[in-house]
């Protein structure tokens, strides 16, 4: 694996880690895909440091369990904003 592909991994899951942060919170920020995120994380990441990559899967974990609620708030958020 090329070291500049292991350095954005790791800050990637850094960030992840620090500001709870989703897939597409951390994509916008680096200016990569979200399915560059998601396979940095998932399988690039543990190779690399695998104690990293858990803590990074139990916040992934989280923010999927809790995506569902994000959409109904942003749901509700616009249909109120229209209506005044």
């Amino acid at each position: 694996m090329k070291d500049y592909i292991e350095e954005r991994a790791l800050e990637i899951a850094k960030y992840i880690v620090s500001e709870r942060a989703t897939v597409r919170q951390a994509a916008g920020v680096f200016g990569v895909s979200k399915s560059t995120v998601h396979k940095d994380v998932t399988e690039r990441l543990p190779k690399i440091n695998p104690l990293v990559a858990n803590k990074v899967r139990v916040i992934l974990e989280t923010n999927k369990a809790e995506r569902h609620i994000r959409g109904g708030e942003a749901t509700k958020l616009k249909y109120t904003a229209s209506s005044e």
